[in-house]
């Protein structure tokens, strides 16, 4: 597996980091919502060939993004918001959302490269248009 992008989606802003299969943290960054932002998200994340979104709350707030990411092909998988919250309660610092490696997969993802669970999907041709 490449990159898993883990996303903290906000109203008007995403947050993502990405994180190689040795658990290392590689380039994120934080990008407005709207479709300058999300274009130059996307660019960013295509960088990395083999790629897999992780998105906090697919079905609450990160909700319009994971659907723009699968009618883009993309390989969304949603990660329930109280996982996210469980990671950063055990995490160092004080586990506020806004710490650095605190994104959606930032603890809970690096595991995630080597750790079974639901199955990805995919938009576009031949997928199946959900985003989790």
């Amino acid at each position: 597996m490449g990159v898993i992008i883990g996303m903290d989606p906000y109203k008007r802003s995403a947050t993502i980091e990405v994180i190689d299969e040795r658990a290392a943290v590689l380039p994120a960054g934080r990008y407005d919502t709207d479709t300058a932002g999300y274009a130059e998200m996307l660019a960013a994340a295509r960088k990395f060939t083999d790629r897999v979104w992780a998105v906090e709350g697919c079905n609450g707030i990160g909700r319009h993004l994971a659907h723009r990411l699968v009618h883009d092909g993309e390989v969304v998988l949603d990660v329930p918001p109280k996982l996210s919250a469980q990671v950063r309660v055990f995490a160092t610092g004080n586990g506020r959302k806004t710490d650095p490696g605190r994104c959606a997969l930032g603890g809970a993802g690096r595991p995630a490269h080597s750790r079974p669970g639901p199955g990805p999907r995919r938009g576009g041709p031949g997928g199946d248009g959900h985003a989790g």
